[in-house]
């Protein structure tokens, strides 16, 4: 695998945009790709990474950690780059920082109709845990703090 897998930097903006707008077609207000990224520049930016190819983003997660539980978002592969490994990369990048700052456990949220992202996260030793998630939207659509 030709990839490198490295924290985002400002110049992986478009890539990642382009990216989103192919694996998360038609966003929720809250979820808007550019607020997304803006706000987690704020937070933990050092957990946002980017699978690049050259300079073609072919892959993102971002993950947080708030002394207790981590949590990992916005995996994506590009379409033409999967079953390469690079979710797989991406996603022991991401458990290698969490366990490095001391993170006990990773939890992540998965549509329960997508067979095939469940199944990515099984191989990876995931496991559908007996919880109820519950969500309630602050701030639709909201970008978040102008820089």
């Amino acid at each position: 695998m030709s990839v490198e897998i490295r924290p985002y930097d400002g110049g992986d903006e478009s890539g990642v945009l382009d990216l989103w707008r192919e694996a998360f077609p038609n966003p929720k207000p809250h979820n808007d790709p550019g607020s997304s990224i803006r706000r987690k520049l704020d937070v933990q930016r050092d957990l946002f990474f980017v699978a690049v190819d050259g300079d073609e983003v072919v892959g993102t997660a971002m993950a947080g950690y708030d002394g207790h539980r981590g949590w990992v978002y916005s995996v994506a592969t590009s379409s033409a780059r999967r079953r390469e490994g690079v979710g797989r990369a991406l996603m022991e990048r991401v458990e290698a920082e969490l366990v490095e700052r001391g993170c006990p456990k990773l939890n992540l949220q998965v549509d329960e109709t997508n067979s095939g992202v469940v199944a990515f996260y099984d191989a990876l030793g995931y496991r559908v845990e007996p919880r109820i998630s519950m969500g309630k939207v602050l701030a639709p659509g909201k970008p978040g703090r102008e820089r």
